[in-house]
């Protein structure tokens, strides 16, 4: 897969910033996403990076979205910088400006753009072989509806109480509401593009 040379996001000072913001302290934090104080400090000073879940729990708690995570401005920002995000990552983005996530447990989240008008995330994901949405073996649920389509390599979800194996080609969507994890169990990274509204429909 080719480089990327655009700048991580500080993806722990914009969670501290929220939390500060919103009063929560650290250990409240940790008590609502279910997981230590220890891996939030980890968190927010970048010793350490959150799952997929646990980012998802974490922007619950804080009551963000995780579009806010990717803003180089503040996560409740002017308008004038709102929309000077807005044009940096639009209409058309490049492979070497793309703003990048790596997360715990073998996943990178590449920002495609910033679709106007709702909270979005419109992603290139990447699941390193034994990647996984979880660190653990738990299932995941959040906000909103969930749109995917797998370019290389294979993924197995579970969703709800079934598992479906996907490969290049296959697409899904569904109720983001509904429990599910994502891991790959193949050899080769399996790539494909997701769009998640955070909205229910």
């Amino acid at each position: 897969m080719r480089s990327v040379t655009s700048t991580l996001p500080p993806l722990g000072e914009r969670i501290r910033e929220a939390r500060l913001r919103g009063g929560m302290s650290l250990r409240a934090l940790a008590r609502t996403v279910g997981v230590s104080a220890s891996l939030i400090s980890q968190i927010e000073t970048g010793k350490s990076q959150p799952s997929v879940s646990t980012l998802y729990a974490i922007t619950k708690a804080l009551g963000i979205s995780v579009e806010d995570v990717f803003d180089a401005e503040p996560a409740v920002a002017p308008r004038a910088a709102a929309t000077a995000v807005l044009h940096r990552l639009g209409p058309i983005v490049r492979p070497e400006t793309r703003e990048i996530l790596r997360l715990d447990s073998g996943v990178t989240w590449e920002r495609l753009g910033h679709p106007p008008g709702g909270q979005v995330d419109f992603l290139l994901v990447t699941y390193a072989p034994g990647g996984s949405s979880s660190s653990g073996d738990a299932l995941m649920r959040h906000a909103g509806v969930e749109y995917g389509f797998l370019v290389e390599g294979q993924l197995t979800l579970t969703l709800g109480f079934e598992e479906h194996r996907l490969g290049p080609g296959d697409a899904v969507s569904f109720a983001s509401s509904t429990p599910h994890r994502y891991r790959n169990n193949g050899i080769i990274p399996a790539v494909g593009v997701w769009f998640v509204s955070e909205t229910p429909p």
